[in-house]
């Protein structure tokens, strides 16, 4: 079985610092709100890279994100069953991810 990985570059104008914590504090309200969907939401900081594992519709997804100083790298990989999701993962994370990282 294959996996799919889906690698974006959100831009942002925010101290690595800032962008971190929007992050950090956005997982843990995708934690709450989700609950029933996401079984299970792992994250392992190190300095600015965050690797992760989620399950979602009985799948493990796991990806990347590091944080750099003018933007957001991220990779996510899926599993075969969700890859023909990939596309509409891509815009939705890039669209919610400028948003997150908006300068306010």
């Amino acid at each position: 079985m294959q996996t799919k990985t889906i690698n974006l570059s959100i831009p942002h104008r925010l101290s690595t610092g800032e962008a971190r914590m929007r992050i950090q504090n956005t997982l843990a309200g995708l934690k709450s709100q989700h609950a029933a969907k996401l079984a299970q939401v792992d994250e392992r900081w190190s300095g600015d890279h965050m690797d992760f594992r989620l399950a979602v519709m009985g799948q493990s997804v796991t990806g990347r994100v590091d944080v750099r100083e003018s933007a957001v790298d991220l990779s996510i990989d899926l599993p075969w069953i969700l890859a023909m999701f990939a596309e509409k993962v891509r815009g939705d994370v890039q669209r919610e991810g400028t948003k997150l990282l908006e300068k306010k």
